[in-house]
């Protein structure tokens, strides 16, 4: 399943495509372009949690690169 929003040309406004799939209870939709991800209870809830993730992660004072993110190294121990 996929959904794209095709804004105007010059608008400012970046485009991209969802794909929406079912992991369990939960809808994950994830953006093809770039490496981000969300999940809601709904695929429309997903979708627009994805809306949000995207709006946040290119604000002004957002991560611009890979490299600005800070890496973490988390151990789990299997069960």
């Amino acid at each position: 399943m996929t959904s794209e929003a095709k804004p105007g040309k010059n608008s400012g406004v970046a485009s991209f495509t969802a794909r929406v799939h079912r992991e369990g209870s939960w809808f994950v939709a994830q953006a093809t372009e770039i490496d981000i991800a969300s999940q809601g209870e709904s695929e429309g809830e997903a979708l627009a949690n994805l809306r949000e993730a995207l709006e946040l992660y290119f604000m002004p004072d957002g991560p611009k690169s890979p490299g600005d993110i800070p890496e973490i190294e988390v151990s789990v121990a299997a069960t």
